[in-house]
C-alpha cells in the first residue's frame, strides 16, 4: 500500500468494526420499518450502509460516473444475513481497492457528471475520503437514529451512548 493511503486504511479498518457493531443491532423483524414515508426502510438503510465501501471501491476503479446512468434506488435485503454478507464483501472490495491503488491513481482526477455536464471533479483519494468514508459515517449515524426511534440500544460508536458506557 502506498504511504499516502495508510491513514485512510487504518481509519477504514477501525470504522468497519464500528459499522458491524451498529448493523448487528438491527432487528430482523423490523426491516420494513420507516420513520417517515419519504425515508428508506430500516432494511434498505442497513443494506446501504453495508454496501457503501464496496460500491465506492468499484467507482474508484473508473475515472468518471455519469449519474444519469446510475440507479440510486436502495434495495431491500431479504434478511439480515444478506446485510452481513454485503458488509463482508464490501469490506473485502474496499481493502482490495486501497491495497492495489498506486499513488498515480490516487492522485488522478475522478469526475461525477450528468449527461456530460460535470458536477464535480476531485482527486480519487478525495472521492474515497469524502464519499466512501464520510458518506458511510453519515448513513451509519442515520441508522443509529433509526435504532433509537425503535428503542433498540444504540452501541458505542465514538464514545458512550445513552445505552452503553465503555468508560464505566
Amino acid at each position: 500500500m502506498i504511504q499516502m493511503l495508510e491513514p485512510m486504511w487504518s481509519e477504514f479498518r477501525e470504522e468497519a468494526v464500528t459499522t458491524r457493531r451498529v448493523l448487528e443491532r438491527v432487528p430482523a423483524d423490523k426491516l420494513s420499518w420507516k420513520p417517515h414515508p419519504k425515508s428508506m426502510s430500516l432494511g434498505q438503510l442497513a443494506l446501504h450502509v453495508a454496501g457503501i465501501p464496496g460500491n465506492l471501491a468499484k467507482l474508484a476503479q473508473v475515472d468518471e460516473l455519469d449519474a444519469s446512468q446510475a440507479s440510486f434506488e436502495p434495495s431491500a435485503p431479504s434478511d439480515l444475513n444478506a446485510v452481513y454478507a454485503t458488509l463482508d464483501q464490501s469490506i473485502r472490495s474496499a481493502e482490495e481497492c486501497l491495497n492495489g491503488m498506486s499513488q498515480e491513481a490516487a492522485l488522478a482526477s475522478w469526475r461525477l457528471t450528468v449527461r456530460g455536464k460535470e458536477l464535480f471533479s476531485k482527486p480519487r483519494i478525495g472521492l474515497l475520503r469524502s464519499i466512501m468514508l464520510n458518506h458511510w459515517y453519515h448513513h451509519r449515524g442515520q441508522l443509529s437514529v433509526y435504532l433509537r426511534l425503535l428503542d433498540i440500544p444504540v452501541p458505542v460508536i465514538y464514545g458512550r451512548s445513552a445505552d452503553e458506557n465503555p468508560f464505566a
